[in-house]
């Protein structure tokens, strides 16, 4: 048993021994990152868990599920970055646990360790395991889902065929309670799919698909059900109307300032995937006859391709939107290795010099990064017009010249894995590159990432701190931020707060008595009357604005005092009279 075990509890180990440290060495950055644990943070302050909040006031956008997990973090190891961050280092254990154990199923365990090396050994993979966002957690769900629905049509036992649909229905509805019915589409277009693909033969029995439902809707269900129960259809209404914004491009509505051209998606994954996205390219032009056991490579390559398109396809591009493909695309790299590893296939000459290439391209980049910063008065500034960049990159930001180390210490990793690629000795390919990225991460967050964030939004993160604890109102102006709320630890609106007071005499001058009951656009106006007041109104207690430089006049803003500008951030204080 012990023995059976001791390769898992191996992959816990070194998986936390990497993806732990320095965890919260960078402030959380701006929207994604602090959106959701401000979210996390004022459900744990309000105690209302089955409703998310930003500013105190009904958030629509996602389901509860992540903030949750991240609420439940922030209690062990409080509202701060490495509680907020914690929750994707311990799915990402899981999820490296998963990979082994589907590989060893699948094939032995030298495909799973294969496997686990190559997925944590992917820079964009690797990094957003150590962010705070929601996606690693959705798409561990949604992938799961999918293999358990793999393993309910395959398996012939009709007993364990029941069993895998009740799991791959209860992890679909789990993804859809982690950030929406998304994670369903995903699943239905792969089905069916490779069900055309199967020319329309019957894939799992009535029972199993009759099953699979009623999980997935009952998992589900517990939130939506008691959410439409305690505070009626409005939330609901309003978080599938931001679905259908982000898929379609609503013009001003969710997909606003993300649009991108179609190929969008294929450039990150080429470049944020290596090196997985160059080894996956094998299967392409490999032997179309090795062994594909519970056709889990089909699977593979029509998830892929699924997602690739959906999202190049929808009007909102993000760069999250296509991490769900990590998982199959590091899948498929791995079974291209591991054909070689056993002698059927061969790495081609053109994907060793590629490895090389982009291994070296971002190990130049990382030592280019502080060697520019130190020349930044002479080399960078002089080519920016854009006031607000010019002023965050005239910081002085302490560049000891020791951050080319990690770059340096990178390029002679890649180095020797691309020798041993180089040699076929695919496995130990696999090990040194895990190393290599593992270094670029580590170093990155220890000396260049920090100084990196100081230059994107550091004095701004500053200035929200400098008011925690304080009785006062803050808010952003000419920028959308999530900043201010939590690090500025805002706090609940007493009743009888001159702000209050507004947003009450505003709605009920549109006979309303929430602001979850507006519109689109009388939320704008909302907004506005809020930030009219702030700047013009009676305040009853100071207020203090944030600005970036370009949207910054004295003539505009003649009764504020200037009390921080650093940076490209403007801060601004209203004294009550």
């Amino acid at each position: 048993m012990i023995a059976r075990y001791n390769k898992q509890l191996l992959i816990l180990i070194l998986g936390a021994i990497v993806l732990l440290p320095f965890l919260g060495s960078t402030h959380l950055f701006d929207w994604d990152e602090i959106n959701f644990a401000e979210s996390s943070r004022e459900m744990m302050l309000t105690g209302n868990y089955f409703q998310n909040q930003i500013n105190f006031e009904p958030f629509w956008e996602k389901p509860p599920f992540f903030f949750w997990v991240q609420s439940l973090s922030m209690l062990v190891f409080g509202q701060n970055e490495f509680g907020a961050r914690f929750p994707n280092v311990l799915f990402g254990l899981i999820t490296l646990i998963f990979v082994f154990n589907i590989g060893k199923r699948l094939y032995n365990e030298r495909f799973g360790i294969m496997w686990v090396l190559l997925y944590v050994g992917t820079i964009l993979p690797h990094m957003y395991i150590r962010s705070g966002i929601i996606d690693p957690i959705f798409n561990l769900f949604i992938f799961a889902s999918v293999y358990y629905f793999v393993r309910t049509i395959e398996d012939s036992n009709h007993k364990k065929s029941r069993k895998y649909a009740a799991v791959s229905g209860l992890f679909i509805g789990l993804a859809i309670i982690t950030k929406g019915p998304v994670g369903l589409l995903i699943l239905l277009l792969s089905v069916s799919i490779y069900w055309i693909l199967n020319r329309f033969r019957p894939l799992a029995s009535l029972q199993n698909l009759l099953l699979f439902i009623s999980v997935a809707f009952l998992t589900s269900i517990l939130w939506f059900g008691y959410e439409t129960i305690q505070n009626g259809p409005w939330f609901l209404i309003e978080f599938v109307g931001y679905q259908i914004e982000l898929l379609t491009g609503a013009e001003g509505g969710a997909a606003a300032g993300h649009q991108q051209p179609f190929y969008y998606h294929f450039v990150v994954v080429l470049f944020g995937c290596f090196p997985i996205s160059i080894l996956a390219l094998g299967n392409v032009f490999g032997s179309k006859y090795l062994e594909d056991k519970f056709h889990f490579k089909r699977w593979m390559n029509i998830l892929f391709w699924v997602v690739m398109i959906l999202f190049s396809i929808v009007s909102t591009k993000i760069i999250h939107y296509s991490s769900m493909v990590y998982l199959p695309l590091s899948f498929l790299a791995t079974y291209f290795l591991f054909q070689v590893d056993r002698g059927r296939e061969k790495v081609r000459s053109w994907m060793r010099i590629l490895v090389l290439l982009f291994g070296i391209l971002y190990a130049l980049v990382l030592v280019l990064i502080p060697v520019i910063a130190k020349k930044k008065d002479d080399w960078l500034i002089p080519l920016v017009q854009d006031p607000f960049v010019q002023s965050g990159l005239s910081m002085d930001v302490n560049w000891s010249g020791f951050e080319i180390t990690v770059g340096i210490l990178f390029g002679i990793v890649m180095l020797m894995a691309a020798s041993q690629l180089f040699k076929n000795n695919v496995f130990r390919y696999t090990m040194v590159n895990a190393v290599g990225v593992a270094i670029f991460m580590l170093g990155s967050s220890i000396w260049i990432l920090p100084k990196i964030e100081q230059y994107v939004q550091g004095p701004a993160v500053e200035f929200c701190e400098s008011l925690q604890n304080r009785d006062v109102y803050i808010w952003p102006i000419g920028h959308k931020s999530y900043t201010h709320y939590f690090y500025a630890k805002t706090q609940p609106l007493d009743e009888n707060s001159g702000l209050a007071k507004q947003k009450a005499t505003f709605l009920s001058s549109i006979s309303k008595e929430k602001s979850n009951q507006l519109n689109g656009a009388e939320r704008l106006e909302y907004i506005t009357s809020i930030q009219d007041w702030l700047l013009h109104g009676a305040i009853d207690k100071p207020a203090y604005f944030l600005l970036k430089v370009n949207n910054y006049s004295p003539e505009q803003f003649p009764e504020l005092d200037v009390v921080m500008n650093n940076g490209g951030f403007i801060g601004l204080k209203r004294t009550p009279e």
